[in-house]
């Protein structure tokens, strides 16, 4: 159907039709495999707690003094602004976790900014370094086209940076770091900023005796530097966001309280759907016969809201909480329980969608494979119906990713079960896209219908228009998966990591893989931003795609977060869905 446009590199002509699985032997004499362990711990969240989940906040009065909150901050804060405050107050609004109650006046605002620009004159000083780089930042975030070519005077001779002008600017070098995080390929400008506005701020880390640093000012350098806004989970920033807004000498009250009452409305609806998929998976029982895997619902709700955090996403999160859960599931089933016979009767059977492949394996498997069937064809059904995929039903997609997941984890089983590894571009072509497209694909089916799309050609034609965004951001899960997960699985004897395969095969050290990786997640970043497109349907998708990408930064930035459960994701997890903002 679509195999060759969303799992192969779009530099490559492989695809995951040239795997070829044969016959499962079920007449052969079983063999009792030795089975593998990750030693993964029991959960934490148990079913029991998030039932006692409560807040005061899903009450009707609060949802009126938001709707009070917004009209009067239409009406009184909106108007009469100059261009920079008028930037200001929708950079705040997006970091404070309330744009989408501000949609259509948002696009006023930076219309006008557009407009304002036409007949703007940067060397009249009239915008700051910080100034250019947070306009050039948020047109560019919401689609608009600006040139990187407005920092043209803030360059030197030998097209560099005036670092004499500039180097005591915290606010212009944080901001201007933040923008270059926005660029494509080709943007020589853009990675002149990065190099320059990185050099700096590590500098002024070193140096705390700048005039303008101070404990607020500390954090910012030392949190931009472990990651940008951009690549971070805007909604998982909310709380931080908030917290430095109310140090800000500007900060508007009535915005600061509708962001707390947001934050905890939508914190309240974010627990309720929790319940709900909770009393599903309690249900299915399909984790008491797997004691091996890992039980991370919680977790894969997280990653969930990460996606689409708004409260009418109800239903989109709970199915994606499903696809989530199986994804680690199955993965654990690959990597730890199946032997190699076994994972091929597996994989044929959920590539023909056909539970006569099972009959042969051991009833966990079975258990699994009947799980995933019937969720799976329960989900498409339930999307098709909610959101009008009459002319194109989702299933038969559905269907396809889950195949081709399974195809890449029993590649991966191959190579482990005959000590391969790989070359680094064979890694590449098999092993990139496990979850990415699987993911992806449900996402896009169960956002919302697509009226431009009808019939099934159509289908596939968008989908060879966003092909290279999957692969990007599937890139992205499978690299920083490795630079978190590489060492444990190595100790464990699974099959190599890309880390591996690179170390092998170019006769490098760790650390130089390692650098090698990180690049190679910015080139991908690089590919994802250069999306140009008025199409709000592949601009969609592309939102969508980097929201995956940075669900993936989030999870795996301070080690696995699927399978350690006691390190920063807990304390993420209890800001996010147990501990409502203060004073909201």
């Amino acid at each position: 159907m679509f195999s060759g446009l969303l799992l192969h590199s779009p530099s490559t002509t492989m695809c995951y039709g040239e795997i070829r699985l044969t016959q499962c032997q079920t007449n052969q004499k079983p063999i009792i495999p030795q089975r593998r362990s990750a030693n993964y711990k029991p959960n934490i969240w148990k079913f029991d707690f998030i039932e006692t989940l409560h807040t005061k906040y899903d009450k009707i009065d609060f949802k009126r003094q938001v709707v009070e909150l917004q009209n009067g901050i239409i009406k009184h804060t909106l108007i009469g602004k100059n261009q920079l405050a008028k930037l200001e107050l929708v950079d705040n609004i997006t970091k404070l976790g309330i744009a989408y109650l501000f949609e259509e006046e948002t696009r006023l605002i930076l219309d006008s900014v557009v407009a304002f620009d036409r007949n703007w004159n940067i060397s009249a000083g009239e915008y700051s370094l910080y100034a250019t780089a947070l306009r050039f930042r948020l047109l560019r975030k919401f689609g608009y086209n600006v040139s990187e070519g407005i920092f043209g005077e803030f360059i030197i001779e030998h097209h560099t940076f005036n670092k004499e002008k500039y180097y005591e600017d915290i606010n212009g070098i944080l901001e201007l770091f933040e923008a270059s995080e926005l660029n494509s390929e080709r943007e020589s400008v853009l990675d002149k900023a990065r190099s320059f506005s990185t050099r700096d701020l590590k500098e002024i880390k070193k140096n705390k005796s700048f005039r303008d640093i101070n404990n607020i000012n500390e954090e910012r350098v030392d949190r931009v530097l472990t990651l940008s806004s951009h690549k971070r989970v805007s909604w998982f920033e909310v709380k931080w966001h908030m917290k430095l807004y109310e140090e800000d000498k500007n900060m508007n009250p009535a915005l600061l309280r509708l962001a707390k009452l947001n934050f905890n409305i939508t914190q309240a609806a974010h627990q309720n759907d929790l319940k709900d998929i909770a009393r599903w998976w309690k249900k299915l029982g399909l984790i008491e016969n797997m004691n091996f895997t890992r039980d991370r619902l919680v977790e894969s709700f997280i990653f969930s809201m990460g996606l689409a955090s708004e409260p009418c996403y109800n239903s989109f999160r709970k199915w994606m909480t499903k696809v989530i859960i199986f994804i680690l599931v199955i993965d654990d089933v690959y990597d730890l329980y199946g032997s190699f016979q076994e994972l091929q009767c597996f994989t044929n059977a959920v590539e023909r969608w056909d539970a006569k492949e099972i009959e042969q394996l051991p009833e966990c498997m079975q258990l699994c494979f009947y799980a995933l069937y019937n969720t799976s064809n329960d989900m498409a059904q339930e999307i098709q119906t909610k959101n009008g995929w009459n002319g194109v039903p989702p299933l038969p997609f559905i269907r396809k990713v889950w195949g081709d997941f399974c195809k890449s984890l029993f590649v991966e089983a191959k190579w482990y079960n005959e000590k391969h590894i790989p070359t680094f571009q064979e890694y590449f072509v098999f092993n990139h896209s496990s979850s990415g497209p699987t993911l992806l694909v449900h996402a896009f089916f169960a956002v919302e219908n697509n009226e431009d799309i009808t019939n099934n050609k159509e289908m596939e034609n968008f989908f060879e228009k966003v092909h290279q965004y999957v692969y990007n951001s599937s890139l992205i899960i499978r690299l920083c998966n490795d630079l978190a997960t590489a060492q444990a699985e190595q100790e464990r004897g699974d099959a190599p990591s890309s880390i591996i395969c690179y170390m092998k095969e170019y006769k490098v050290s760790e650390e130089i893989a390692r650098k090698h990786i990180e690049h190679m997640i910015l080139n991908a970043w690089k590919q994802m931003n250069g999306v140009e497109c008025s199409n709000p349907s592949i601009r969609k998708f592309v939102d969508m795609a980097k929201n995956v990408a940075r669900c993936a930064h989030n999870f795996y930035q301070y080690g696995d977060g699927f399978s350690v459960q006691d390190r920063e994701m807990k304390s993420q997890i209890k800001s996010l869905l147990v501990e409502p903002s203060l004073n909201g």
